[in-house]
């Protein structure tokens, strides 16, 4: 898969989203002084990179044309800094963060100001750092930065407020025990070096956050902030409109209030395995029905290389997935799903880079071929893969994207931004992601030096393995067995058919050579060009974001999906198979800024190429020849089949209000199955029957296609004489009606869920009358309002769990709200009687709301809906929904602004009476264990009326 060149995460990553920036240089806050990063010539914002007083660093982002701003902090402290007999109170101090300064003493204020002026917040712990985020309404960023600056520099700490957050810690835990990316984390660190940090438990639970008169946490608490929070480990970015004097107005004199107690950050200099632990075995159980198997080699720090990336140079091959490479020769053996390349972690010390697969129930017993495979491709990498045309093709990819690079939302540039400071050079800072500045044969060698069978962990997840001894994990009870690995019994034979259809990539057919703008201005919207040959096709020329890319979608509707749960099924199997069958070729394509999806939906298939339009077409063209004629094989129908019973199946086995909130769309979305119906359907269908869906799959279709960017009509035009010839020559027209919402029956319908999970799960979903915009308004705006109320009573107050929410639940435009608990202590009954407590309460709050209040929410709802489109990606899916919709004026946000804007407080407490606290249309879906039946209930909902349009 491909290096990602957007980004970096802590943690694996993986390989389609780009050169992932790896690892960061650190360097000398003197450097900073007067220096502006190197920006993208496609980039019209501007930057200043300064140093305060109290060497916290700043980086400015004047966009002076957004509607949004945000705002990003990183501390360079994470769990790798808790105390061995404090696991997990780096966590706990984040959380511990937003509940009251001394300016701001409410608890809850931060939030709701955030809330109530169209924004959103949030923090996370890594291993190395802590970054806390927010955006809102550009106009609010000031006042925004005043309680964000607050939280770092006088935070109260309150005392009575310290049990209560520990507890929803706690929760947090609780919420993820039988989730496999925990447990198998969990084994990681357990089986990890017990002298590193990362050894130890970083989540946090009522255990290790003890709090007894014999040992308080408060005064721990405290005494970790001050001895690890500190200005000079802190990097601040702000991102707004407004010039970048004024952004640095406002953070003068109020983040330089932060102390500098002068601190350095952690170094991690044990290594990450004990000295005799590699090469090893790991087997770790699985509670879902997966399989996968990932190599973890242990390599030298690549922070400082972040500017010629040889770590990345490698991974791009390991991962590459066109004909012969690793994951082709895997995938076409019917032996593994996907494969990935990447880092692990990287401490500064030392790092990790990793190969994950995951693998079909064949290569689950094939792991040894899998292997001398694997090492076999290794071998070929180090004897034949380095080479400067190589590099230099990656080099001019990472140039193509950086020189076209398209905008992300606020939040997501400040939080990327905010970490990558506090490792690289101010000057690279917005660069970095993308620099691939020297050809550098002995680093990838000495990397590839490292990717050997006696320095590496083998680590396989499946369901109930054999294990002879299990050991179990602390907090996670997850099973586990490591053994030794016997390195010397991965050696490829040298007649191996397989390993001779190992080979490395060849040159990159799809890197665009026509990079300028057609002529001509923008489009309002897209128009129609009419109904040419029986298909509805709309353009729009789009140049706006100066980015030589397009949208191209193409829907192919036809009753033949929708007929059962079984032609359910076929579709998905069917989708399966076409992107099975062009992946390989279509791979380089990806390398080079072209991407592609082929999805089943409700109403048929759709097929989307975007990126550079230079080479779009003939991408085009070869998806839509599989799609015409479809390569099915017996090897992958049974695979694809099982893999989707295997999904299916686990379904079960998520979160408890993942399965009700879910479990509520497919009762009430017409065409849409449950879980049991499409498990019945997927054990039961034939290759053959697979075969004949295919034949007739396009007998009958309703085609719509939308070109949408920087592609002319006539180009436009010749895509769609094309698609007709290729796929729809024989087909006859139809018309293959939108899906609606069943109408709930008056009153309240209750539904209990058997999950086996400790945690009660619920849901309790409220239905509006009809689809009209000012129903739809009206449940928006109370969604806004009422939802920081319900998180700070039931969460906060009431600690009835970690995932607490009152959400907007809006299915195919019909209005609803969703009131969500997962708890781990309390059952449907108290949740539900809580949930009716607060509804009453919050009675009083609404309608004693002030006219400004409400304008203000109104506009926090609005701002939302209507902000401003940053990528054409974002644009093309607006006008794709419109079309679906038959919203063909294109103005759907703005009459739903409109409605927003008129709603009255009248309306708002008429919704709030008859729909919340009445329950006059509402389905209440709640999880245990021993429930009773509720079939009649279900069948009962499934044969009801749509709702209404207004």
């Amino acid at each position: 898969m491909r290096p990602g060149i957007h980004g970096f995460a802590n943690g694996f990553l993986s390989l389609k989203e780009g050169f992932v920036l790896l690892f960061l240089l650190a360097f000398c806050s003197a450097a900073l002084a007067d220096t502006s990063p190197v920006k993208s010539p496609n980039d019209d914002n501007e930057y200043r990179y300064v140093q305060l007083d109290n060497q916290l660093r700043v980086l400015l982002i004047s966009a002076h044309d957004s509607d949004k701003a945000a705002a990003s902090m990183n501390v360079a402290v994470g769990s790798g800094d808790d105390p061995a007999d404090r696991e997990g109170l780096s966590h706990f101090l984040e959380h511990m963060l937003f509940l009251g300064t001394e300016k701001y003493p409410d608890p809850g204020e931060y939030q709701q100001f955030i809330k109530s002026h169209g924004g959103s917040h949030n923090a996370f712990t890594a291993f190395q750092d802590t970054n806390y985020f927010f955006d809102v309404q550009a106009e609010h960023l000031e006042d925004a930065l005043d309680r964000f600056a607050e939280q770092f520099s006088a935070p109260l700490f309150t005392p009575e407020l310290v049990d209560r957050e520990r507890r929803a810690v706690h929760s947090e835990f609780s919420s993820k025990q039988k989730e496999d990316g925990r447990r198998f984390y969990s084994v990681k660190k357990a089986i990890s070096n017990p002298e590193h940090a990362f050894h130890q438990f970083a989540v946090g639970n009522l255990t290790t956050l003890e709090n007894t008169e014999e040992r308080p946490l408060r005064p721990d608490l405290i005494d970790f902030w001050k001895q690890h929070y500190s200005s000079n480990l802190m990097t601040l970015a702000v991102y707004g409109p407004q010039s970048l004097d004024e952004l640095e107005a406002m953070v003068r004199g109020r983040f330089d209030r932060i102390e500098n107690r002068n601190l350095k950050a952690k170094v991690h200099d044990q290594p990450l395995f004990s000295e005799d632990r590699l090469p090893a075995r790991l087997t770790v159980d699985a509670l879902k029905d997966i399989r996968s198997l990932t190599l973890t080699f242990p390599i030298p720090s690549q922070q400082e290389n972040y500017r010629d990336k040889p770590a990345n140079y490698v991974a791009n091959l390991l991962g590459h997935e066109g004909p012969g490479s690793l994951f082709d020769v895997l995938k076409q053996e019917g032996l593994v799903e996907s494969l990935s390349a990447g880092s692990g972690m990287d401490t500064g010390e030392e790092a990790t880079l990793e190969l994950k697969m995951s693998l079909t129930p064949e290569g689950l017993g094939e792991q040894e071929e899998i292997l001398e495979l694997t090492f076999a491709y290794i071998d070929k990498v180090r004897e034949e893969g380095v080479a400067r045309q190589r590099f230099e093709e990656m080099k001019q990819l990472a140039q193509i994207d950086f020189r076209f690079r398209e905008k992300n939302r606020p939040v997501q540039e400040v939080m990327h931004l905010s970490r990558q400071m506090r490792h690289v050079a101010p000057e690279d800072v917005l660069q970095a992601p993308w620099m691939m500045e020297d050809y550098a044969p002995d680093q990838y060698q000495s990397i590839l030096g490292q990717l050997t069978p006696d320095n590496v962990l083998v680590s396989v997840l499946e369901p109930q393995p054999e294990i002879d001894t299990p050991s179990l994990t602390e907090w996670y009870e997850a099973a586990f067995e490591i053994k030794p690995l016997d390195a010397g019994s991965f050696t490829a034979a040298d007649d191996n058919p397989r390993t001779a259809r190992l080979a490395l990539p060849l040159e990159n057919p799809f890197i665009p050579e026509e990079l300028g703008m057609i002529s001509g201005p923008t489009m309002d919207h897209p128009v129609s060009m009419g109904t040419i040959s029986g298909m509805d096709v709309w353009y729009a020329r789009d140049t706006r974001f100066e980015t030589p890319k397009a949208n191209v979608y193409l829907s192919l509707r036809t009753p033949a999906t929708r007929a059962s749960a079984r032609s359910n099924v076929l579709s998905t199997l069917l989708v399966d198979a076409i992107n099975t069958n062009v992946n390989a070729w279509a791979y380089p394509a990806q390398l080079a800024g072209l991407d592609y999806s082929i999805y089943p939906h409700l109403r048929g298939i759709t097929i989307r190429v975007g990126g550079y339009s230079d080479k779009l077409h003939t991408l085009m063209a070869r998806l839509l020849t599989q799609v015409a004629e479809p390569e099915l094989t017996e090897q992958r129908f049974n695979i694809a089949r099982q893999k989707m019973i295997d999904r299916l199946q686990n379904k079960a086995k998520e979160r408890p209000v993942q399965q009700t909130s879910e479990f509520i769309q497919s009762l009430l979305i017409e065409g849409a199955w449950s879980t049991e119906e499409k498990l019945k359907a997927a054990r039961e269908v034939t290759l053959d029957e697979l075969r004949s869906f295919a034949d007739t799959f396009l007998a009958e279709v309703d085609p719509v296609l939308l070109a949408h960017g920087n592609l002319s009509e006539a180009s436009a035009l010749n895509l769609t004489n094309r698609i007709h010839a290729m796929v729809l020559d024989e087909s006859e027209m139809a018309t293959v009606k939108r899906s609606n919402v069943r109408a709930l029956p008056a009153g309240e319908t209750s539904v209990p869920l058997e999950v086996d999970h400790p945690d009660t799960g619920y849901t309790l979903y409220v239905q509006g009358e009809n689809t009209g915009f000012e129903e739809r308004a009206a449940f928006r705006l109370l969604g806004q309002i009422i939802s920081s109320p319900f998180y700070e009573e039931l969460r906060t107050n009431r600690q009835l769990g970690y995932i607490v929410y009152a959400t907007p639940f809006e299915m195919l435009e019909t209005p609803a709200l969703g009131f969500v608990v997962q708890s781990p202590e309390a059952s449907g009954e108290d949740i539900d009687k809580a949930v009716r407590e607060f509804s009453q309460t919050f009675r009083e709050t609404l309608s004693e709301m002030s006219e400004q209040d409400l304008k203000r929410e109104k506009q926090a709802v609005i701002s939302k809906l209507m902000e401003q489109d940053r990528r054409l990606g974002e644009i093309s899916e607006r006008y794709w929904r419109e079309i679906d919709r038959g919203e063909t004026g294109f103005d759907s946000r703005e009459r739903l602004a409109e409605a927003i804007n008129g709603v009255s407080h009248e309306a708002l407490m008429r919704t709030l009476e008859n729909q919340v606290i009445e329950r006059q249309k509402a389905l209440r879906v709640f999880t245990g264990e021993d429930t009773p039946d509720n079939t009649d209930v279900i069948k009962q909902l499934t044969q009801r009326s749509s709702v209404p349009d207004a």
